[in-house]
């Protein structure tokens, strides 16, 4: 890794259709997914960058006027999505609540760290809260003035490391900024506004992706654009999008919810969001080089697995709403049913080792855990009175395979182990 940090930060106490040709653009837009004219707003600067204050950032914080229609699916919301009944948490099969955490504040994206001590939570306010995965205790609290001021949600989350070993988390924001923080010393060590050459239009960013070297990053975002970063400058490297062709569909389109590095290949990578296409890039070419249509993502719903080099899709609809495709021909492997019990609408999918595949949403407000060869439901948590946005999969450490699921104002941690010492919080 080669991003760079001066030596006065403080060490951290002793412890992230089917068919795989091009087809024609349709044109007609989803009718659940109408906008409004201000779908986005201006902003005066162009991309900046600064050192390593955070403060010098201007705090005229961009007042984002931007709304979503009520049928929309929105990355992060205007409201919480509640059934306005305090139902009980519950869990069948062999997933058990092994502790929660309350945020104090709407949970958009959660995180856990690659060696899993620590699990990061970005909240709609625009702050980020980072937990000790082992004590379940907050450990710190991640914002600045910019994004105290424009209270907007944190997106994403994604942690890495410096070149010194250090340990950084990168954030995107709806205000359409892109920060790194270093964590111990709650200091964001650099920061961007994402905006296009020449433009004065701010774009909202959703979604970002962490190269398998971890040299370059990836962010997805309203105007229907990717732009490719090198971490070690900072500087944004290209910009991906559709040619304009009316003949081909080689881009998106409309908003970029979901992006992927594949794990074990430094230059492609896919992405997703509202206009029904998964798209397959080169980072040496600007346009996409391939495309499946059908999945509507609208969340953190796009993984490739690199053993069977396979794409788990997760789409905000009723039907057909977890797909898995082959990577290399685009066909779809199979379509994993609905529950008995509740239809889901996916924001949040992911594989889950080997054998499983985790899958939450909107509708039920239920995580499944479901068995990849049967496509049955093997365990769940359910009767949550809010929407499942985002979860993750702890990868390693003390309690690798410890799954965090977000609800609300709350952050679920669960286990398949009955023996797992709880958190007492």
């Amino acid at each position: 890794m080669a991003l760079e940090l001066s030596n006065r930060f403080p060490a951290p106490p002793g412890l992230a259709d089917e068919g795989l040709q091009r087809t024609k653009r349709q044109v007609q837009h989803p009718d659940h997914l109408s906008l409004s004219d201000s779908d986005t707003d201006t902003e005066d600067d162009d991309v900046r960058e600064t050192g390593s204050d955070s403060e010098t950032e201007p705090n005229e914080a961009p007042q984002m006027q931007s709304r979503l229609s009520v049928q929309a699916p929105a990355h992060f919301p205007a409201k919480k999505e509640d059934s306005g009944d305090q139902t009980q948490p519950k869990t069948d099969g062999d997933l058990h609540i092994h502790s929660v955490l309350e945020c104090g504040c709407e949970v958009m994206t959660c995180q856990f760290s690659n060696d899993g001590s620590l699990l990061a939570v970005g909240l709609c306010d625009g702050s980020i809260k980072v937990y000790s995965t082992d004590s379940g205790e907050l450990t710190q609290t991640l914002k600045d003035s910019s994004s105290v001021l424009s209270a907007l949600p944190v997106t994403s989350l994604r942690f890495t490391q410096s070149g010194q070993s250090h340990c950084l988390l990168l954030a995107t924001y709806a205000s359409g900024s892109v920060r790194c923080w270093y964590i111990w010393g709650q200091q964001c060590v650099w920061w961007l506004k994402e905006a296009r050459d020449g433009e004065r239009m701010q774009r909202q960013t959703l979604s970002l992706s962490i190269s398998p070297s971890g040299h370059q990053a990836l962010t997805g975002g309203s105007d229907s654009f990717i732009y490719l970063y090198d971490l070690a400058t900072h500087q944004r490297r290209q910009i991906f999008g559709a040619s304009g062709m009316k003949t081909v569909m080689d881009g998106h389109w409309l908003r970029v919810i979901a992006v992927s590095f594949h794990p074990e290949k430094e230059t492609q990578f896919i992405s997703g969001g509202w206009d029904n296409t998964i798209q397959f890039w080169d980072t040496r070419q600007q346009h996409s080089v391939r495309m499946i249509s059908g999945p509507h993502v609208c969340g953190d719903a796009l993984h490739i697995d690199p053993l069977a080099n396979q794409i788990l899709s997760g789409s905000w609809r009723k039907h057909n709403s977890l797909e898995v495709w082959d990577y290399d021909s685009g066909k779809k492997v199979s379509e994993v049913p609905q529950d008995p019990h509740g239809d889901s609408k996916i924001y949040t999918c992911h594989w889950f080792g080997q054998d499983h595949i985790i899958a939450a949403g909107t509708q039920a407000n239920m995580l499944r855990v479901i068995d990849r060869r049967s496509l049955t439901t093997e365990s769940k948590l359910f009767g949550l009175p809010s929407a499942i946005f985002s979860s993750s999969v702890c990868p390693s450490g003390q309690w690798a395979g410890l799954i965090a699921a977000t609800s609300g104002d709350r952050v679920f941690l669960l286990s398949r182990n009955q023996h797992v010492k709880k958190h007492h919080l």
